[in-house]
């Protein structure tokens, strides 16, 4: 599975797109290959407009293969009015009859933001600037229909500079590990209507690689799908947590916005771990277009501001969908979510969850 993670909010990368699939036979009208060119428009209260293009590719490895889902290769090159600027390379391949899926992700750019600190004379915001490269090539293998156990390396490099020096310049190079598990048991693609999707990430960064300080994280997921009486609408409900443990670097502390929880842009509330939980309402009307409608609530720990550790953060919005690869029902769109204090609006490519 492929998660690639333009983190627009936050300091690491907070629009999502999250591409997922499981065995699906094809049928011999599917094309070998569809491009598209995907536009990118948004608007959050940190990185201001941001505009850029996709384009992306779902091809065969094998013709022959009817078993394994098409696989993807994209690039996206996003620019934000505050300055910013994100160059990704994605890929995902899937061959064996599904056996064995490989993936490869490269991110580059420069990440103008902001962070909330109460550490200081004058609490409140301050601007920070990180230089971020990262690079992450991982496989993973079948175990068992529907269960899959993997291995990736990636290369991570952040030069941040902070506001008025409240915090002197750093660098922070990791090396890192991720040993992942997942059981699927979702009855489509890209667009599941039924069934549930577990996974479980533990992601190492440590000493014997060069990594000082060590750092570890589990992350878990659990979605679930129900497709409603009208065989047309779907309601999908999903658990998610990201647990630090250890010494955690800033650049790599979550922030509550994006994917857990939508209703926050500000990067204010940041952490060593969150808590989330969310449900959506997924309305479909005409051949190619939809609307949705979501709500959920998180909490974090290991803030820098005590205040924030373990309050309750909720968000509520409402989207809309077009469906940009029908064969595979792959949607775009865009939602909109107010939070506590706050809010955002996201281009969607692929659904949240």
């Amino acid at each position: 599975m492929l998660s690639l993670s333009i983190i627009l909010t936050g300091t690491a990368i907070g629009q999502e797109l999250t591409i997922d699939t499981l065995n699906q036979v094809k049928t011999e009208e599917e094309k070998p290959v569809n491009f598209k060119v995907m536009p990118f428009l948004s608007y959050n209260r940190n990185l201001e407009f941001m505009f850029g293009l996709i384009p992306m590719a779902m091809y065969s490895i094998n013709p022959e293969d009817k078993v394994s889902p098409k696989s993807l290769s994209g690039v996206a090159g996003i620019y934000t009015t505050n300055g910013s600027y994100f160059i990704t390379f994605f890929n995902r391949i899937y061959f064996k009859e599904d056996t064995w899926r490989a993936s490869l992700f490269a991110i580059t750019g420069d990440h103008y933001s902001q962070f909330f600190t109460d550490e200081v004379d004058n609490p409140g915001f301050y601007d920070f600037g990180t230089n971020t490269t990262i690079i992450s090539a991982g496989i993973q293998r079948k175990l068992y229909p529907g269960m899959f156990g993997g291995i990736s390396y990636s290369y991570s490099r952040y030069h941040t500079v902070y506001e008025d020096q409240i915090r002197p310049p750093e660098t922070t190079e990791l090396n890192g590990l991720e040993f992942n598990f997942l059981l699927d048991t979702r009855d489509a693609v890209y667009y599941p209507t039924s069934g549930t999707r577990t996974r479980l990430r533990w992601l190492t960064s440590p000493k014997w690689l060069g990594n000082d300080p060590n750092s570890n994280r589990i992350r878990a997921e659990y979605n679930q799908y129900f497709l409603l009486g009208n065989q047309k609408d779907i309601v999908g409900v999903r658990f998610a947590g990201s647990f630090g443990i250890g010494e955690i670097p800033f650049e790599q502390q979550v922030t509550i916005g994006g994917k857990d929880i939508r209703g926050y842009s500000q990067g204010q509330f940041r952490g060593d771990g969150l808590i989330a939980l969310q449900g959506e309402y997924r309305y479909n009307f005409g051949d190619q277009m939809g609307l949705v409608g979501f709500a959920g609530l998180a909490t974090l720990y290991g803030s820098a501001t005590e205040d924030f550790n373990w309050d309750l953060y909720p968000g509520i919005g409402a989207g809309y969908r077009y469906k940009a690869f029908k064969d595979v029902n792959f949607n775009i769109g865009l939602d909109a979510a107010v939070g506590k204090d706050d809010w955002g609006i996201y281009f969607r490519i692929g659904e949240a969850f």
